[in-house]
């Protein structure tokens, strides 16, 4: 990436940081929101018997959560964010410049995603030294959840706003991803005490490969086909929502 280049997103994000926390909701979507689920899921988890497939209330709730902050401080904050910045004419405005189609929506995304990174590493932190997990088994495999799950949980917030006429539509439209993240994705139960099948099924899942590796990366005891399975699922869906985005995105107000 060149200096010009990220000279140009370094500008995008500082602004879009700036509106971000003007934006009381969106600022509480993307700080508070995912800490309060976190603290849900964790009572939610500790009433399910992980054990029996050899995990813990505490290294699920912390995996998952990794995988929530992700759903909430990206995706759910960015979909308002894209669709508001249309409406308004800024990215038809952006697009008459120098920045490129993706730096500007990377640019936009930016603030969402290093208040995720900063999240995500103050729970890894928090969870290791204060609530008795020990530290990650593979980092590498964390990392790889990391670096996969951001830029998809950026495609499908761009990808959402092709169905999202409005700000205040965004809380409908982004509201089947989530709900199907939260029951089928590992977020609270994790696909090892499902039946069979339905695991299958869940398995394709966009968020399911991220939060397998996040897991993984944390806690072990995933080979390397695992792995590659998760990878290679998550770059299909990386894929589509990156097609969507290319094919059917709107850069100016719906009418």
């Amino acid at each position: 990436m060149s200096t010009t280049t990220m000279t140009r997103m370094a500008a995008l994000g500082r602004a879009e940081a700036t509106l971000l926390w003007r934006n009381r909701s969106a600022a509480f979507t993307a700080l508070a929101m995912p800490l309060v689920m976190i603290y849900a899921m964790h009572a939610t988890t500790a009433k399910v018997n992980v054990g029996r497939v050899g995990m813990t209330a505490t290294g699920v709730s912390v995996t998952g959560g990794i995988g929530m902050i992700l759903a909430f401080a990206v995706y759910a904050n960015l979909v308002p964010a894209y669709v508001t910045r249309r409406d308004e004419l800024v990215l038809k405005r952006l697009r008459t410049g120098e920045p490129t189609d993706l730096e500007i929506l990377a640019g936009t995304a930016l603030p969402s995603v290093v208040v995720a990174l900063a999240q995500c590493a103050v729970l890894v932190v928090a969870g290791t030294a204060m609530l008795d997990l020990s530290a990650p088994r593979r980092p590498e495999v964390l990392l790889l959840g990391v670096v996969l799950g951001i830029p998809l949980m950026v495609a499908c917030a761009a990808a959402t706003t092709i169905v999202t006429r409005s700000a205040e539509v965004a809380q409908l439209t982004t509201m089947p991803l989530w709900l199907v993240s939260l029951a089928g994705s590992g977020l609270f139960v994790p696909l090892e005490i499902m039946p069979h099948q339905l695991a299958d099924v869940c398995r394709l899942l966009p968020m399911t490969p991220v939060v397998d590796l996040f897991r993984a990366g944390f806690l072990g005891g995933a080979g390397a086909m695992r792995v590659v399975r998760d990878v290679l699922t998550a770059g299909v869906w990386l894929g589509l929502a990156g097609w969507s985005v290319r094919r059917w995105f709107r850069w100016e107000p719906r009418r």
